[in-house]
């Protein structure tokens, strides 16, 4: 959906007080966003604009958003400007292993724009930057956060094959809503390629992600839990939509930390391995948290 489709009806519920973003004062900050500068790479983290960059930029933390920083969708919540995208930067899988080594990461996430432009939807620069990164050390744990490369088999085994640690797919919404907040993308696509990647890789761990917020209603968010749990999905995050602008979708309602936590307590009981769920949880956030094989509960 274009964002200038929005229903200018909808109203934006008032911002409470459990939505604070902690400004930086951490030194780690300034040389980790020094760092990105420097090596001329793009991140999730600013580019989403996500309220937790101050806290993770100044543990050292940030996600990698490779294959440039111009979309070619247009989803309804996403900050990500959509414009026809640069050619692919040969080095930059380098440059992000670069990033890494410096920062002496263990656990690395690397995301990307959708690349529809391209045959392969950007399948293999994402495994050439897992496999640069694995060249450092095999130790490091690589999860990757990838489009839907419109399901097709031939790129999500590119990716496969590459071997990330960790695959991560976001299903974003509830089924009633994907047409209004997705662009191009649909609920049951993304569940199969989750559900691919498992039958394809039993032992890589997948995981996925919804935000709340947008008017779901709670039955749909349980059953957007069963439906990931029914596609193999081990990891679960669920975070609240925040608007990054007036011309995207407005925040419906704002979900108390309280119910959050209810959720989080639910989707265990639904058999998930790990799942982070609060008010300023995001895909990325605390990644590191989680390792593939460990049970977080």
């Amino acid at each position: 959906m274009a964002c200038s489709k929005i229903d200018p009806a909808l109203h934006q519920a008032k911002k409470p007080d459990w939505i604070r973003v902690r400004l930086p004062s951490n030194p780690v900050f300034f040389s980790t966003k020094a760092l990105v500068s420097d090596l001329k790479l793009h991140t999730v983290c600013e580019e989403a604009q996500c309220p937790n960059r101050w806290e993770c930029w100044s543990q050292g933390t940030a996600t990698f958003m490779i294959a440039g920083d111009r979309c070619t969708r247009a989803c309804g919540f996403c900050a990500v400007t959509t414009a026809k995208p640069f050619a692919l930067e040969d080095d930059e899988p380098q440059r992000v292993a670069e990033a890494v080594r410096r920062m002496r990461l263990k656990h690395v996430v690397v995301t990307a724009v959708a690349r529809d432009d391209l045959k392969d939807g950007g399948a293999e620069h994402f495994a050439r930057t897992i496999k640069a990164i694995r060249e450092l050390d095999d130790a490091i744990v690589v999860e990757v956060l990838t489009p839907d490369f419109h399901g097709r088999d031939e790129n999500l085994r590119t990716v496969i094959e590459a071997n990330p640690h960790i695959f991560n797919h976001n299903l974003e919404t509830v089924e009633r809503l994907t047409p209004m907040v997705r662009s191009r993308a649909k609920y049951r696509l993304s569940l199969n390629v989750l559900a691919r990647v498992k039958e394809i890789a039993p032992a890589m761990t997948t995981k996925s992600g919804i935000m709340l917020g947008l008017g779901e209603e709670e039955t749909e968010i349980f059953q957007a839990m069963d439906d990931l749990r029914g596609a193999g999905v081990q990891v679960l995050t669920m975070g609240q939509y925040l608007r990054p602008s007036p011309q995207h979708l407005p925040v419906v309602e704002y979900i108390r930390p309280e119910v959050f936590e209810q959720y989080r307590e639910i989707a265990y009981r639904k058999g998930f391995e790990y799942v982070a769920s609060g008010p300023l949880v995001r895909s990325s956030y605390h990644a590191a948290d989680y390792t593939p094989g460990s049970k977080g509960h």
